[in-house]
């Protein structure tokens, strides 16, 4: 399994994310031609770097809006300067170095959420971004009360922006990064000036986005927001705030803005997961290896007015939209009416097709969704021949050895049929060629 793992020593921002998954490896002409697919009616070119933080060499990215070079979100620019802001076009926590040009055009959640929809992306890329948004919309929506349709983005919902976070979906899609993983975060502190008056240093939007993925902090003596929203938030969806044991196969760095008294980089180290490949020569050969935690979502709501047929048909829907388990769990509600509670549990990169699905085919108006973890073991399959045919496997691998073959239910049935005898006599013959795979030999 392909992974990566994000070193925040000195934070994270959407723009060094992105520079760091170019400098990893995916070419600039790669990324243009995926973000043509959105079909943004703004002009905007892209370009990439190389520069010194302190004694590191990085990439650093730059987007031109139109003839103006337009700054990016990173705090790390900010070096304590009077800053001219236009209001209106700056999100709350973007504050800049220079006068920020203003946007013709800016874009609230749902429309956001409609233009990924519409775009030619891949079904795996418009996943992982929508994620990113919908965080970063609940995060927003919370901070001000208000609903996350009417959420409206500034910066966040620029081009620039947009570019950050389809963007960092589109390098993960393109590497080939299955599962992604953070350090712990460091905290700034101080304040900066927005729209709103003087904040405090993290943004409200990114505590909540961090508080919501329960991220491991760490105290840092830097007077400057470290985190942004958005860089926030691309963790929020997509990482698992731990470091895993892997085999280092690339690294990618990605610079901020700002000059600190460290190398002011994010380190994006790719590798593959310690667990063992299953060899098809050779089943008992499997190396070493561990149960893992995965980091999830639990998607849940509570439903007392949609018809059984119904709720038959959104299980189906959302397991063939990617979600791991669903179930259903009989409660009462208020005035002691029978109710049911959805439960689904998915890949953090799923939570937005998924929340939505619910939304479009069961009666609810919300649900609540909480990060978990499982421990899972490695599967792999195998076939077996058996005097009424060839029978599928599916093995469970713990420690680098096969300790568990289960035949397949479906196979094992229509061979029964076939041959006219009882299932668990097909069962018996599966599970006898089953027990050379799973018993240990020298």
């Amino acid at each position: 399994m392909k992974i990566a793992y994000c070193d925040c020593f000195s934070g994270i921002s959407g723009d060094m994310f992105l520079a760091a998954l170019l400098d990893a490896g995916m070419p600039l002409e790669h990324l243009q031609a995926q973000l043509a697919l959105l079909k943004l009616p703004e002009h905007f070119e892209i370009s990439l770097s190389q520069t010194h933080k302190g004694a590191l060499v990085a990439s650093l990215l730059e987007i031109k809006l139109g003839e103006h070079a337009h700054a990016h979100e990173h705090e790390h620019d900010h070096e304590g300067h009077e800053h001219t802001v236009q209001e209106h076009t700056v999100h709350e926590h973007m504050v800049q170095e220079h006068t920020v040009q203003v946007h013709a055009h800016q874009r609230d959640y749902s429309e956001i959420r409609e233009l990924i929809d519409a775009s030619d992306l891949s079904p795996a890329v418009k996943n992982a971004s929508q994620a990113i948004f919908l965080r970063l919309a609940e995060a927003e929506a919370q901070v001000h009360g208000v609903p996350i349709d009417e959420v409206h983005f500034h910066e966040v919902g620029a081009v620039d922006s947009i570019i950050d976070t389809v963007g960092a979906a589109i390098g993960m899609d393109y590497l080939g990064i299955e599962r992604l993983y953070a350090s712990a975060l460091p905290l700034g502190s101080g304040q900066v000036n927005t729209q709103h008056g003087l904040l405090p240093v993290p943004a409200p939007a990114t505590l909540r986005l961090l508080t919501t993925a329960r991220a491991p902090v760490v105290p840092s003596q830097a007077q400057v927001e470290l985190v942004t929203p958005t860089g926030a938030a691309i963790l929020a969806a997509l990482a698992i705030f731990q470091q895993p044991a892997m085999t280092m196969t690339g690294l990618g760095m990605g610079a901020g803005r700002r000059d600190l008294p460290w190398p002011n980089v994010l380190r994006l180290l790719l590798g593959e997961s310690e667990a063992a490949s299953l060899q098809d020569e050779n089943p008992r050969s499997l190396g070493d290896y561990s149960p893992r935690s995965l980091g999830m979502v639990l998607i849940e709501t509570n439903i007392d007015d949609t018809s059984a047929q119904a709720l038959g048909h959104a299980m189906g829907r959302l397991l063939s939209a990617g979600a791991l388990d669903v179930f259903f769990t009989p409660i009462y509600m208020k005035k002691n009416r029978p109710a049911t509670m959805l439960s689904v549990i998915a890949r953090k990169s799923d939570e937005a097709t998924l929340a939505r699905l619910i939304l479009v085919e069961t009666t609810t108006f919300g649900m609540r969704v909480q990060p978990i973890y499982r421990y899972e073991a490695e599967r792999a399959f195998r076939s077996v021949q058996t005097e009424y045919g060839e029978v599928p496997l599916k093995l469970k691998i713990l420690d680098g050895k096969v300790v568990q073959a289960a035949p397949e239910y479906e196979v094992c049935a229509r061979l029964a049929n076939e041959h006219n005898v009882p299932l668990a006599k097909v069962y018996a013959a599966a599970a006898r060629e089953a027990n050379e795979l799973t018993t240990d030999k020298p």
